[in-house]
């Protein structure tokens, strides 16, 4: 259906007719449900330290004894945010959290799988183009420079990569 079709069906309703398929399409899709409690009620705070919890968690786990380290939790978040179209600033803080608490997982326990440094370095490309675009060069750059620092000390293979990213978007 085209936003055009929808948007003559939705004039046609009646305003009863109308909340009741808002109100079911809330109570069936969490998606609508996120949406919804994030318009009338942004605790853009509370949902970052949420996320930053389940992200430190994947590395760093209080219940159970083997960490997951899964890039995939920490994207997850990423997108919601941006969807909810939250504060820039808040969602580079985000992602810069899980760049640096996979690298102080590496400290402690030295990761010897190519794809995690693939991975970091994917999520590295994105946080480094997300601050230029929405211009948080200023508010980031020390730790994403804090990051690639790290990189070449733990002797990731892909450090010069970071460091080819930053020339790239001109933060060197």
């Amino acid at each position: 259906m085209s936003k055009r079709a929808l948007t003559k069906y939705l004039q046609s309703l009646p305003k009863e007719e109308l909340e009741n398929q808002v109100l079911d399409l809330y109570s069936r899709f969490k998606p609508v449900k996120d949406y919804y409690n994030f318009v009338f009620n942004p605790k853009e705070d509370k949902l970052v330290e949420e996320a930053k919890a389940k992200i430190a968690n994947e590395y760093f786990p209080l219940k159970r004894k083997r960490a997951r380290a899964r890039r995939s939790v920490a994207q997850k978040y990423i997108k919601q945010f941006l969807l909810l179209e939250m504060d820039a600033a808040l969602i580079a803080d985000v992602m810069l959290f899980n760049i640096e608490t996979a690298q102080r997982f590496n400290e402690a326990k030295r990761i010897n799988q190519e794809a995690f440094y693939k991975s970091m370095y994917n999520s590295f490309e994105q946080v480094v183009q997300f601050t230029e675009a929405n211009g948080l060069r200023a508010i980031y750059q020390k730790r994403i420079h804090q990051v690639v620092e790290i990189a070449w000390e733990q002797e990731w293979f892909n450090a010069e990569g970071l460091d080819r990213c930053l020339e790239e978007m001109k933060l060197a």
